[in-house]
């Protein structure tokens, strides 16, 4: 038997922007109509965060990190933690009795052409939107807060060069 290990609770949400403040949106496949950020679990207990957010854009999106393209330094974390419930839909992937999860926030600036590969059986589409109607599109609402406090962190990171 090939079953799962369950999820751990504790994730990042990736606000993935350009200079210019448009917001990458993605779709979920498995809920059409659901845009968010880049989001997701540490594979394990001891996977420092950073490493979290480095794999799951480039899962979801094929944005790499670290490179001339896109620098670490332009990788910031915000220092917001969200603990939020599990929507009861998502809950079979955690252990029996989980109920919430920590969020860690971080904001990426990349360059507003650079190429985007989603993963076909986790995302449907992209869509790079202005950061207000970006935050009026997700459905969590601690995505959309997220989305909404980026003017306020975007000159992080690399002193606020492009």
């Amino acid at each position: 038997m090939s079953e799962r290990p369950p999820k751990i609770p504790e994730s990042v949400l990736v606000v993935i922007h350009s200079p210019a403040l448009e917001v990458l949106l993605i779709e979920r496949a498995d809920r059409p109509g659901y845009w968010q950020s880049v989001t997701g679990s540490k594979d394990r207990l001891d996977e420092p965060l950073v490493q979290t957010c480095i794999r799951e854009v480039a899962e979801e999106t094929g944005i790499e990190i670290g490179g001339q393209a896109v620098p670490l330094s332009h990788l910031v974390d915000w220092g917001l933690r969200n603990v939020y419930e599990i929507y009861p839909v998502w809950r079979h992937r955690y252990a029996p009795g989980v109920t919430h999860n920590t969020e860690h926030v971080f904001g990426l600036r990349v360059p507003r052409d650079i190429p985007v590969r989603l993963a076909p059986r986790e995302h449907l589409q992209y869509a790079w939107l202005p950061w207000r109607e970006a935050a009026d599109r997700c459905f969590s609402p601690s995505n959309a807060e997220a989305v909404l406090m980026l003017p306020r962190f975007a000159g992080q990171g690399d002193g606020g060069q492009t």
